[in-house]
This record gives structure tokens, C-alpha cells and sequence, in this order.
């Protein structure tokens, strides 16, 4: 088994090189809570005003209460994506994979650095971390039908669409899946 805990990296022929680091869960509460100072402190990394915001405010509190109730959660979780000096997103897995062998990616990147390549690099990581688990299966992502950006995304990737549902944050959602070959 692999160390969940170690970044988590884009391939290395990739465009951008991105590093996935694991957040811990007071660094959680600072973002939570928008203590951008106290984030960074204890991170050791430079967080920018997307994963200090109001919008990724609730994900930090929903993945604090996830490992906190399942503190193995946390090696699947939401991580900073790092770009030797800056932090340019977050991402990661909405927890361990289920009985199916799923597991739900997610992932933002600063506004600002949109459409640079972050996105690929992002899903490139969280793609090849689900495939050295032996239990992962397939990898899904669930996506506003007008978020053409991330549809663009997952389309490169080969994920395909299975279906749609209701979130009650997000609204409509369209589910793409991508199955991982066995080895």
C-alpha cells in the first residue's frame, strides 16, 4: 500500500507540476473559519484568497467534520495543489472509496489561474493516486452541465457520462465516471 499521506503528484509529462499536500485537520479549522494567518502558519504554505474564501469555506468545514468522524477519511480528502511556491487550487477525493470501489474527485482552481493548465494537471494526479489503490475501481466527477471548463476536463480524460443528479448545494449535476483498467 501507498502512503496516502505524501503529496500527491502530476505526471510528470504534464504541462503544469502540480503537488497535491495534505492539509491537517487544524489547518482545516483555520480555513474553515477564513484565519488565512493561522492557515498559513501552520501549513507552511502561502494560501491565496480562493482557499481562504466564503465559497471553499464549506468544504473545508464539511471535510473537518468528515475526519474528525472517520479520521482515515483524511488520506482521501481535500489537499492544497501546490506549484513550487504557490498554492493554485484544492482538490482531492469526497472521502475513501465506496463499496463499489468509487471514489468522487473534486477540485478548484484560483480564478485567477484559470486556464492555464491547473485543472488537467489537478485531475492527472487525483487520477493516478486512485489507480495505485488496489480497491479503486472507477473515479467519478459530478459537474454543473454549464461548467464547460470542467466538462472540457473530464472529456480529455475519457471519463463518460452515466447520468445526473440533484445536489442541494451545487443544484444539477451530470456524472461522468472513468473506470480504472485491473491489473
Amino acid at each position: 500500500m501507498t502512503d496516502r499521506s505524501a503529496p500527491w503528484t502530476s505526471d510528470p509529462a504534464a504541462t503544469k507540476q502540480v503537488s497535491l499536500v495534505r492539509v491537517p485537520r487544524a489547518v482545516m479549522a483555520a480555513l474553515m473559519a477564513g484565519d488565512r494567518a493561522a492557515a498559513e502558519a501552520g501549513a507552511g504554505l502561502p494560501f491565496d484568497d480562493f482557499l481562504t474564501g466564503e465559497r471553499m469555506r464549506g468544504t473545508w468545514a464539511r471535510r473537518y467534520r468528515q475526519t474528525g468522524e472517520d479520521p482515515s477519511s483524511a488520506d482521501w480528502v481535500t489537499r492544497a495543489v501546490y506549484d513550487g511556491g504557490l498554492v493554485v487550487g484544492g482538490a482531492g477525493f469526497h472521502g475513501p472509496p465506496d463499496e463499489r470501489g468509487m471514489v468522487e474527485v473534486g477540485y478548484g482552481v484560483s480564478p485567477e489561474l484559470r486556464r492555464q493548465g491547473y485543472a488537467k494537471a489537478i485531475l492527472a494526479a487525483l487520477i493516478r493516486r486512485a489507480g495505485v489503490e488496489p480497491e479503486v475501481t472507477v473515479v467519478r466527477a459530478t459537474i454543473s452541465p454549464d461548467n464547460a471548463a470542467s466538462l472540457a476536463t473530464v472529456a480529455a480524460f475519457g471519463f463518460v457520462h452515466v447520468g445526473e443528479q440533484w445536489d442541494e448545494e451545487d443544484g444539477r449535476e451530470l456524472i461522468y465516471e472513468l473506470p480504472l483498467a485491473a491489473e
